[in-house]
């Protein structure tokens, strides 16, 4: 039986979904830095992922983004902002490592996007809307349907933050709120789900396609 997402009217009568606060959201700016978020993102095994670029207005032109790779733990996030050329090692480690899970919606832009910009593959993905397809959901969920129906809860996204300029090398605080809570809901949906990873869809370099993940 196909199941329904809650429709735009009945997600705002909801509550808010509380994510994270600024304190917990960090942009490493150094090799230390970005060698230390690194370290703790492989440790947790998985992780919220999202990506953020400089939107395009005219018919035809091609984004140059990703401009932002977000990282959200269960208690912070880590945003990778790729002008910081002393990060894509460390951002290429974790794109391309098997061993960490990271999980969004609608992640296949992002991968033809990353291999555009970084000419590396992003392996051990999770598209949450696959998860949500699996048990039953007609259409694509989002991270908004989706914490709506895991958590009864509404999830606000600024439409100004969505089209604002993620190529400058200073984000804002609406900015960086955004980015990190995209990554951090998703991450949060994952948890809630409960799933084995050896039921996660788990998409990867090996076959293009999807494939088990082995625990």
């Amino acid at each position: 039986m196909k199941k329904t997402a809650p429709t735009r009217d009945e997600i705002a009568q909801l509550p808010s979904f509380v994510g994270l606060t600024p304190d917990r959201i960090h942009v490493p700016k150094n090799t230390e830095e970005f060698a230390r978020a690194t370290a703790e993102i492989m440790a947790a095994g998985v992780a919220g992922f999202d990506t953020e670029s400089r939107p395009t207005f005219v018919a035809g032109d091609v984004s140059e983004g990703p401009h932002v790779v977000q990282f959200a733990l269960h208690d912070k996030a880590y945003l990778f902002q790729l002008h910081r050329v002393e990060g894509h090692p460390f951002l290429i480690e974790l794109l391309q490592s098997d061993q960490l899970i990271k999980a969004g919606f609608g992640l296949k832009s992002d991968r033809r996007h990353i291999l555009a910009k970084l000419g590396v593959h992003f392996n051990a993905v999770v598209d949450l809307n696959t998860v949500f397809s699996m048990d039953g959901y007609h259409k694509e969920m989002g991270v908004r349907a989706a914490v709506a129906v895991v958590f009864n809860q509404r999830f606000a996204k600024s439409k100004k933050a969505t089209t604002s300029n993620w190529s400058q090398h200073e984000l804002t605080a609406s900015q960086l709120l955004y980015a990190a809570n995209d990554a951090y809901a998703a991450l949060k949906v994952l948890e809630a789900l409960d799933l084995p990873r050896e039921a996660l869809p788990v998409m990867g370099i090996a076959t293009r396609s999807t494939c088990v993940a082995q625990g």
